[in-house]
């Protein structure tokens, strides 16, 4: 390959693979960011709106679990949304939201499209309006780096397992969120759960779930387990309880990181 396509697929494909030593729910680091860099904050004014928008969403999103809105006008109108994993309690949903406004200012000062996940919640804000929008276009994939043995009774268990749990994320009454196990062996149990950020349309939630669980052969393909985050939407299973009400507090000693830029 020369040197030429090379530095085309490094611009079209950053793959960060590093090992987790600790991930927990209480950690302080994120899961991932995205500072979009073709984004600047114009002005003072902008940033203001920013920092407006931050409050609200600590405030609101806190108490609800989601909040979408957008702050200012005309030309620094900005747009902003936060929502905490559909299973967590409101004081873990609270600390992970501020958690995440704090950080996002810090990790992206000059950027006026950022995103940050935690384990318990998701933030993002942004001079565009991307509410009501699906966007799979920056990924971010955690993946178990040993694989599983009986890969077709795995995959076909996997298979149909997804399928219950996104069918459960479209139905309205749900908010977005599905979440279900199925028993493999007496001894060892499939866990999984998938969510869609609340503004979206049970069909936007449907497609971009698809897209999620259709990267699986791509990025996990027969692995222990896997995480796909999207900004519309996030996936997961694994071998062990992960979702309340059982603590998901674990030692990912195991898992490396991936993440995939447009």
């Amino acid at each position: 390959m020369t040197l030429s396509h090379h530095l085309l697929l490094g611009l079209l494909l950053l793959l960060v693979v590093l090992s987790l030593w600790h991930c927990s729910a209480d950690s302080a680091d994120p899961l991932g960011v995205f500072c979009n860099k073709d984004t600047k904050i114009g002005s003072g004014k902008e940033s203001a709106n920013i920092d407006h928008l931050l409050v609200e969403l600590v405030s609101k999103a806190s108490t609800n679990g989601f909040l979408a809105t957008s702050y200012g006008s005309g030309q620094y109108l900005v747009y902003g949304l936060a929502q905490c994993r559909g299973d967590v309690g409101k004081e873990d949903c609270s600390t992970c939201i501020q958690d995440a406004a704090k950080q996002i200012r810090t990790r992206c000062p000059n950027e006026a499209d950022a995103r940050i996940w935690f384990d318990y919640c998701f933030l993002r804000y942004s001079n565009k309006d991307f509410i009501g929008e699906v966007d799979t276009g920056f990924g971010i994939y955690y993946y178990n780096v040993d694989n599983v043995t009986e890969t077709e009774r795995f995959n076909e268990e996997l298979s149909k397992l997804m399928e219950k749990i996104r069918s459960q994320a479209v139905e309205p009454q749900n908010a977005g969120l599905g979440k279900g196990q199925t028993e493999l062996t007496p001894f060892i149990t499939l866990y999984a759960l998938v969510q869609c950020t609340r503004d979206l349309s049970p069909l936007s939630c449907a497609q971009c779930l698809a897209i999620a669980v259709g990267n699986f052969p791509n990025f996990c393909d027969n692995r222990k387990g896997c995480r796909v985050l999207y900004s519309s939407c996030y996936t997961r299973y694994e071998l062990y309880p992960f979702f309340f009400p059982i603590s998901s507090a674990k030692n990912f000693s195991n898992t490396q990181m991936m993440m995939v830029y447009p």
